[in-house]
């Protein structure tokens, strides 16, 4: 077992280590603490996010879509439903825009992004991070390393694309979209 002693000189030293091991340690501990302190976002999926430290949420609207609904047999009227979603707008600190499309159940179905800088997609894309990667490198293998991205499986669909200053985007979950609502309405 090691110990602390105390040099000659008045310093603290561990027994067998060389000093420089200590700042090593301290910004070892420093990363970690770091990221055990990252901010939650909306996992795709999931639930929303809640507010990051620095960002603003700046609005929640609810949005109903007419569905058709069954045809009754001899008068032959059609019924109407509504599929009701919330949309979360939060400005992250770094000025990116971020729309959460939230389900009546409460499940991100689709995340959109607009701003200077692109948010981080291991934290939006949570569980489906690893498929959208393989379908990322399936692209790049076929069109080249340059170019928006478009991954479109049958359970993830991304778009991303820009340049530096001006970056967009979306995913959304196919299978978990609300009936009426398309993929080109998570904007």
């Amino acid at each position: 077992m090691r110990s602390l002693n105390h040099s000659p000189k008045g310093r603290i030293e561990i027994e067998g280590k060389p000093r420089a091991m200590l700042p090593l340690l301290a910004g070892l501990i420093a990363v970690c603490a770091t990221f055990a302190a990252a901010p939650a976002h909306a996992v795709l999926g999931g639930a929303p996010m809640a507010t990051p430290d620095g960002a603003t949420a700046n609005r929640a609207v609810s949005r109903s879509v007419a569905v058709p609904g069954a045809v009754s047999g001899a008068a032959s009227a059609s019924a109407s439903s509504a599929a009701t979603y919330t949309v979360r707008a939060t400005t992250l600190a770094n000025g990116t825009n971020v729309n959460e499309y939230v389900s009546a159940e409460g499940v991100v179905f689709g995340i959109a992004w607009k701003g200077r800088q692109m948010p981080d997609l291991l934290n939006l894309l949570g569980t489906y991070f690893p498929q959208y990667l393989d379908g990322l490198k399936a692209q790049r293998a076929a069109r080249g390393s340059r170019g928006p991205v478009s991954v479109n499986d049958a359970s993830l669909v991304v778009h991303s694309g820009g340049h530096m200053g001006s970056f967009a985007g979306q995913a959304y979950l196919p299978e978990k979209l609300p009936a009426g609502v398309s993929g080109s309405d998570i904007k």
